[in-house]
């Protein structure tokens, strides 16, 4: 029974947004799709149980929803119009009608781009696009951004109401609209690769669904604006972070460094594909920050080990990506190549000048480079900075076994 719920759950997290999207479509109301959607999940799990996963899971799962949708229509239906517009659902051919599109017909790139409507706030955009596209709970979504479950459940909810009250279209914009909406599309898909292949919530050390789905999400806009640098750079940046999965956690659940990664397991497919992305940006000079950031990845999967990579390079690219987007985490990661180039000290006196004190990875790079300096109570304090601020159980597990083997006395300086 165990293992028929955890596929059922895996079925659900893959399919959860087709069905949302496939709904609003056909009743043209988000929170009726969403509703619908989770009955019919609830009913999966009572019925799969027994009878076995259905040839096509997704499909059961969507005419299921369609169903008691229709149903939960005509029950509501008191109005004449409702009962002709119940009426109409019930046609296996018929749709409910959206805005003409450009030209991509993908209906989670509809949803996509109705959830990163810029009438909307950045946070409330991730925020449906995890909740409708990605299929995780309330609660999973308010463990990413850090706020109480209440508060997430009223973010999602005004934003619903918002997309509602403002019509906001479900629909790809125009292509005179498109490079406007770009940014916050770009920015919520890679989010959303993020709280896949690095989760702050929940007991996985990665959800490979978010990632599959952000690329899948990514290679349609791809399609869509096949000459935009920025969604092939994003593209680039996603296949080539996902071509090192397999070896980032070890087979006892603990992260694994980039240098002691075994680079012979990275996926070459993956990685050719993101190299022949990160050349066709380059040969269009429009740098932006996904393009950079992908370049970047770009040289540490063209290298066989660390110390073949090349560093310079990478410090090279991060202060082109400073002057684009001069952040302070843009600033700590180019401190991290420059330790590679002048060492752990020259990285330290960068690091130590940045305000990210709630930020884990600042802390989790300065224990570090305080391990490489001696500095080991320094480094233990560090440590226990970033667990204390850390959520993804893999990284914490990682992050403690190094601060417990400075007291063991295992990482001398170097």
């Amino acid at each position: 029974m165990a293992a028929d719920q955890a596929a059922i759950e895996t079925v659900f997290r893959e399919e959860f947004g087709r069905v949302v999207a496939t709904l609003i479509k056909r009743f043209g109301d988000i929170d009726l799709a969403e509703e619908m959607a989770q009955e019919a999940f609830v009913e999966a799990l009572q019925r799969w149980p027994r009878d076995g996963v259905p040839p096509n899971p997704g499909g059961w799962l969507t005419t299921t929803a369609r169903n008691r949708g229709i149903d939960r229509l005509r029950r509501e239906s008191h109005r004449e119009a409702k009962h002709e517009a119940a009426h109409h659902l019930y046609g296996e051919e018929q749709d409910m009608p959206v805005a003409p599109v450009t030209s991509v017909n993908d209906e989670r790139l509809r949803l996509l781009f109705t959830c990163c409507h810029p009438a909307l706030a950045t946070d409330a955009q991730v925020a449906l696009t995890l909740r409708l596209l990605g299929g995780l709970t309330v609660p999973e979504v308010a463990d990413a951004f850090l706020v109480p479950e209440r508060t997430m459940a009223q973010r999602i909810t005004r934003a619903k109401r918002k997309i509602k009250a403002a019509n906001i279209p479900y629909r790809v914009p125009r292509d005179a609209d498109l490079p406007d909406r770009l940014k916050g599309v770009l920015a919520t898909i890679y989010l959303v690769f993020n709280e896949g292949y690095l989760p702050q919530s929940g007991e996985h050390a990665i959800r490979t669904d978010l990632c599959h789905e952000a690329i899948r999400l990514g290679r349609v806009l791809r399609d869509l604006m096949p000459d935009e640098p920025e969604v092939a750079g994003l593209l680039a940046l996603m296949v080539l972070t996902e071509s090192r999965r397999t070896a980032r956690v070890a087979d006892d659940g603990l992260l694994v460094p980039l240098d002691e990664q075994d680079r012979t397991t990275w996926d070459r497919t993956l990685i050719d594909e993101g190299h022949d992305l990160v050349r066709w940006c380059l040969q269009r000079n429009r740098p932006g920050p996904y393009q950079l950031l992908a370049a970047v990845n770009a040289v540490h999967t063209d290298a066989d080990s660390v110390e073949e990579t090349d560093w310079r390079q990478i410090v090279a690219l991060y202060d082109q990506m400073y002057a684009v987007s001069p952040t302070p985490v843009v600033a700590l990661n180019r401190a991290v190549a420059v330790g590679e180039v002048d060492g752990p000290a020259a990285s330290l006196a960068i690091v130590d000048g940045l305000a990210l004190d709630s930020y884990h990875p600042f802390h989790a790079t300065r224990a570090d480079l305080l391990r490489r300096l001696g500095r080991t109570d320094d480094a233990r304090a560090a440590y226990d900075r970033a667990i204390e601020l850390a959520a993804n159980p893999a990284e914490i597990a990682f992050l403690t076994r190094r601060r417990d083997a400075l007291t063991a006395g295992e990482n001398p300086a170097g």
